[in-house]
């Protein structure tokens, strides 16, 4: 597969650091010549100097014969025009990222106008993420959903939880869970665990759960999710609004914004919002709101220093929800050395969904049941969606029937048949017309869902 990336921002070094581990062919697009050679230096792929929406810079970088281009450039109407001309010269498929309001609500409209298949829209997509986690400990944090009908947790296994020393079908029977243990990181090395897997101290796991088991399947996990009655959001952003956009009850929040002109048109937007101008000390502000007394502290400066102290200080007043807004690796790593664990990144969010995209149209022969595709547990492993067909060889039997033997490091996660949502047993089967959700690890590199079997 021919990939064209253009921009060599945090997004676009990200995408690029994941496609180096595929056996993709990937040129690179950007204007500043020192991070085109940079990246050319450090992975196997190829770059060219210029601007990506200009037709010539394009055809260097092989659009009349690329299968997909994927825009991530700082500009939207770059990233816009950039997939538009690099279709009318011939490449497949193109990507996206939308930053402005305005646009990301014309999406409809732009995808007809300029040709493109899919957008990445990070600062709606961090908003969902922060309104889906609102209330979680840091030690916990919900992934996202699978067609509204799958979510994922993410659990930091820390001392004295309750699950250390157990099995996972100790775990699952003795409190009656509806619930998949799908991955396990410990000490960096993953694991796609069977129901003999011993829960440890530092473990790192992903458990699917079904919607309508989250509430239940948390509480009896020792999972305290807090009810956010008042929440501080420091930095009146973009993500801000489509985060407000989501309360149903505003009036228990209140922002800190060090711009007086975007306080008074927070203020116009939203009447019943507290918004606080924060030009001085914003830790003394966010004393004078009390913020000892809030539940959840959302930090969305477009700072990573600013929201690595904001949150560490909400962190050491105790608060129970803490959510920030990080893009560097080494602030990401220090806020989880103080167990803050629920971060969002909108350059993580790009790449991750921009890869997501290129690897579910990435068919190989065989491969035409395969559906959506998902990075799990810190990039080590897949979950991909497929569709059963007639010509899958176990149809119909039971997974513990011993002719139903699947490959290393592969787990069937969920079954969706029809509007039924099925946690996988040992009676479990796979019917014709299931939508089979599988995790693996990324070295198994399964791409039709006859080749789960061993």
């Amino acid at each position: 597969m021919k990939i064209i990336v253009v921009g060599l921002g945090r997004a676009g070094n990200l995408l690029i650091s994941s496609l180096a581990n595929e056996n993709y062919d990937v040129v690179v697009i950007d204007k500043d010549r020192d991070k085109v050679d940079a990246i050319t230096d450090k992975y196997n792929v190829n770059g060219v100097v210029g601007s990506g929406a200009s037709q010539e810079t394009l055809r260097k970088a092989g659009a009349d014969t690329a299968d997909a281009i994927v825009a991530l450039t700082h500009v939207d109407e770059i990233n816009l025009l950039s997939c538009m001309q690099a279709k009318a010269i011939g490449t497949r498929i193109a990507a996206a990222r939308i930053l402005e309001p305005d646009l990301v609500s014309e999406m409809d409209k732009l995808k007809e106008q300029y040709n493109i298949d899919f957008f990445m829209k990070p600062r709606l997509d961090i908003a969902e993420e922060i309104y889906r986690n609102m209330g979680m400990p840091g030690f916990a944090k919900l992934e996202g959903f699978w067609e509204n009908e799958i979510q994922f947790l993410n659990l930091n296994i820390l001392e004295n939880n309750p699950l250390i020393g157990r099995t996972l079908t100790d775990i699952k029977q003795t409190g009656n869970l509806n619930i998949l243990v799908v991955s396990v990181i410990r000490k960096g090395k993953l694991f796609i665990p069977k129901g003999d897997f011993i829960i440890e101290e530092g473990d790192s796991i992903n458990v699917c759960v079904s919607i309508k088991d989250l509430d239940e399947s948390l509480q009896k996990l020792g999972i305290r999710r807090s009810r956010f009655k008042k929440t501080i959001i420091v930095g009146g952003s973009n993500t801000c609004i489509y985060l407000l956009d989501m309360f149903k009850n505003k009036s228990r929040v209140t922002i800190l914004e060090t711009d007086k002109q975007r306080c008074r048109e927070l203020m116009e937007m939203y009447p019943e919002v507290n918004v606080v101008y924060a030009g001085g000390d914003t830790l003394e502000v966010l004393d004078e709101e009390n913020v000892s007394g809030a539940d959840t502290v959302i930090s969305l400066t477009e700072s990573d220093e600013t929201n690595l102290v904001v949150s560490m200080y909400a962190w050491s007043c105790n608060i129970p929800s803490v959510i920030t807004r990080v893009d560097g690796p080494e602030h990401l790593n220090l806020l989880h050395k103080v167990n803050i664990d629920i971060t969002v990144s909108p350059a993580e969010s790009s790449a991750l969904k921009a890869f997501r995209f290129l690897v579910s149209h990435d068919v190989v022969d065989g491969g035409e049941d395969m559906g959506k595709f998902y990075l799990m547990a810190e990039g080590l492993a897949e979950t991909i969606e497929f569709t059963a067909g007639e010509d899958f060889k176990c149809l119909n039997v039971p997974f513990a029937d011993k002719a139903f033997r699947l490959r290393k490091d592969i787990i069937v996660t969920a079954i969706l048949r029809g509007e039924e949502l099925i946690i996988p047993s040992g009676t479990t089967s796979i019917q014709k017309g299931d939508h089979v959700i599988i995790t693996s690890t990324r070295k198994n590199h399964i791409r039709s869902l006859g080749e789960i079997l061993s």
